[in-house]
């Protein structure tokens, strides 16, 4: 029997296994890339460089489909600038502040949050079942960001890390949602257009912060880090993910967020020897079960 990748890439369960693995890694990489690169910097580089790398591939996609890029290119660049730039601008100078387990966690918050969108914004029916899934879900997360205190957060608030990494998870939750008006157009074309509204919106960020502090050259681990940042969380799981959301929509793709934390866990425990506590375990499985949850009750 012969094997064909084009198969894997139909397959809405293996996209979506896909990307959350390497995000998982990016949480890694990103903790690792605070010891070469600025937050604001690496972003940009790293959408840039991903132009470049899809630029003769994607080409020939983009000219057969000008009339469609014409008419859309402008939902194409926000989807980049909000979920791709600001996401990643922020998530990255999260990871100065708080730990890649924390930062993995937390992005489970996301299909929360696009539930909630879907709530507000389509006036889509909730049911008590499935409210009370996403409070779990919200639980789960305070405790990951309190280092298991909750109640610390009415006393002191969120750790700054904490707070800005659940500030870039609004921003990827609203690029999800938006997928919905993505246009029908080849993923290689897609993937240029995002990354060209997402090296726009950081180009901004990052000639600031090197007026704070001049550019020095990364070492060869944090060009490494680059490197997998560019191909694997940037181009293959961006694109494994848009098209999850494509073939089963974005309410059951969001689910397969669930497993971010559970992969970036593990691999910052393996990787980089943090330490995953107890209430670590609390709030990822009152994260996951509450989505789970939410989803099962949800109204169809």
């Amino acid at each position: 029997m012969s094997f064909h990748p084009a198969k894997l890439f139909n397959n809405a369960y293996v996209v979506l296994i896909i990307a959350p693995l390497f995000w998982g890694g990016n949480a890694v990489a990103g903790k690792l890339a605070t010891l070469d690169w600025q937050p604001f910097t690496i972003t940009c580089v790293r959408w840039c460089l991903a132009m470049i790398m899809l630029t003769p591939f994607a080409w020939p996609h983009m000219k057969r489909e000008a009339a469609t890029l014409k008419k859309s290119w402008w939902i194409l660049f926000l989807l980049g600038a909000v979920g791709m730039a600001l996401f990643n601008l922020f998530m990255y100078l999260s990871l100065n502040y708080t730990t890649a387990v924390n930062v993995s966690i937390e992005q489970a918050a996301m299909p929360a949050m696009i539930m909630l969108a879907n709530f507000v914004l389509l006036s889509q029916r909730v049911s008590m079942l499935q409210i009370a899934g996403l409070l779990a879900c919200v639980f789960g997360v305070l405790i990951t960001a309190t280092n298991g205190k909750p109640w610390t957060f009415f006393e002191q608030g969120l750790n700054r890390g904490d707070a800005i990494m659940l500030l870039a998870c609004v921003f990827y939750a609203g690029y999800t949602f938006g997928l919905r008006w993505k246009p029908a157009i080849h993923w290689l074309a897609f993937m240029w257009m995002i990354a060209l509204g997402a090296a726009t919106m950081s180009l901004p960020f990052m000639l600031w912060e090197l007026q704070q502090q001049p550019f020095t050259m990364p070492s060869m681990r944090g060009w490494l880090v680059m490197a997998y940042v560019v191909v694997f969380p940037t181009v293959v799981s961006q694109i494994s993910y848009a098209r999850g959301v494509e073939l089963i929509g974005g309410n059951r793709a969001g689910l397969f967020i669930n497993l971010v934390p559970i992969f970036g866990s593990l691999l910052a425990v393996l990787i980089l020897g943090e330490q995953f506590q107890l209430f670590h375990a609390a709030g990822l499985i009152l994260v996951i079960g509450g989505i789970m949850f939410a989803e099962r009750f949800a109204v169809k």
